[in-house]
């Protein structure tokens, strides 16, 4: 399906951001340990007051972007971004780059980056018709995965040979030319659907929670979101310390996994337009769940490594094609007034809460041991296909104002 110019210089845009942002993929605390030397609870301080920080920085600024065209909020975003993350390797180049300075940019970025999807999800349901939103979410769910299973690797490479505050200084130059690429977009913006009543930093929350169906999504996010971050930290100790696997078979499992992503991404909108959106939420939001109870299953030495590698692909390839199918339900059933507000008090609660749930993993880790805490994880993850829209559901009513 053609979805126009317009989409393809803004796919574009995104490709630049989304591939920047995977060579760059933790480079700030690779910066914090090799240029500066910081111990391991001020690395891990860093991620956490970056999602937190960053998410409470963000909060006023779903009402503010309701108010306003959608295209110069994207562009100032990314513009925020690429100064807050390129002033680093220049900070660097002059000697002056402390601890401080990289807890800013991080919480910038964070910031940034919240504001930026608010923004991007409004614009593109103005951009791209009805009929064509799943095929437009596809493609972007096709490009991050791609993203992502090439661009860590290159990354690390870039690490290696010129260091990660040049590596960091990739990932700012991506946000520049996400900016220009946006700029050239040309389709006039519908105006910006005014607030009634007084502004509401809760109203997005409230829009979710009053709306049936994004209220089960909502939660089934969080449910499955948070104990999937969870085990990221966990899965790289557990197959080098608990299975004996050198360390390059991490980085293996994962970039033969995303690709899995990327085949679910590719079928989503050729099924939606068989099936329908409410069966790829129901039939993909299960097939995606239970594949975590696989990992404490792993055995020591090669075996092992097999059956993470096709849990993960087989979880990826559910996630693949679940999350464009979810993003195009979420347009469908959020009013054009509310659509930035719900997309930023939703990634506020995920930036928020998965921190936490991967806090808790190394917690759970130490009491009941390894397995015990990717049990955990995986539990919590199948019982995520319970949240799940069952029966088809309505656009909400507005929210009353505060």
């Amino acid at each position: 399906m053609s979805l126009g110019r317009d989409f393809r210089r803004l796919w574009v845009a995104f490709t630049v951001s989304a591939f920047g942002s995977a060579v760059g993929l933790g480079a700030l605390p690779l910066v914090a340990v090799l240029a500066l030397h910081s111990s391991t609870l001020q690395v891990s301080l860093l991620a956490a007051l970056s999602a937190l920080a960053g998410g409470v920085l963000a909060l006023p600024m779903g009402d503010f972007i309701e108010q306003r065209h959608k295209r110069p909020v994207m562009i100032a975003s990314d513009l925020v971004r690429f100064v807050a993350l390129v002033s680093v390797p220049i900070a660097a180049a002059f000697g002056v780059l402390t601890y401080v300075h990289l807890c800013i940019a991080g919480v910038i970025q964070a910031a940034g980056t919240i504001a930026f999807q608010s923004a991007s999800g409004a614009h593109l349901k103005a951009l791209v018709p009805s009929a064509g939103r799943a095929e437009a979410n596809s493609r972007f769910e096709q490009t991050n995965w791609v993203s992502l299973s090439i661009g860590p690797a290159v990354g690390g490479a870039l690490v290696s040979l010129v260091g990660a505050t040049v590596t960091l200084a990739v990932d700012a130059v991506s946000f520049l030319g996400s900016a220009l690429g946006i700029r050239r977009i040309q389709q006039p913006e519908p105006e910006p659907v005014k607030r009634e009543g007084k502004r509401d930093i809760t109203a997005g929350w409230r829009y979710i929670l009053r709306h049936r169906g994004l209220r089960i999504l909502f939660w089934n996010s969080q449910l499955f979101g948070g104990p999937a971050m969870m085990t990221s930290p966990l899965l790289a100790v557990f197959m080098l310390r608990d299975l004996g696997l050198p360390a390059w078979t991490y980085g293996a499992m994962l970039g033969v996994s995303c690709v899995g992503g990327f085949i679910g991404a590719r079928l989503a909108p050729r099924l939606t337009r068989r099936f329908g959106l409410q069966w790829m939420l129901l039939v993909f939001g299960v097939l995606r769940a239970p594949w975590l109870l696989l990992f404490p299953l792993a055995p020591h030495g090669w075996g092992g490594f097999v059956l993470i590698t096709l849990a993960e692909t087989a979880l990826l390839v559910g996630a693949g094609a679940f999350n464009p199918s979810f993003t195009t339900y979420r347009m469908e059933m959020t009013e054009d007034g509310f659509m930035a507000r719900v997309i930023g008090s939703w990634s506020i609660s995920s930036r928020c809460l998965q921190p936490l749930f991967i806090a808790l993993g190394g917690v759970l880790a130490t009491a009941v041991g390894m397995r015990g805490a990717l049990w955990v994880a995986g539990i919590c993850c199948a019982l995520s296909a319970v949240l799940l829209p069952w029966r088809a559901a309505k656009p909400a009513a507005l929210p009353e104002p505060a």
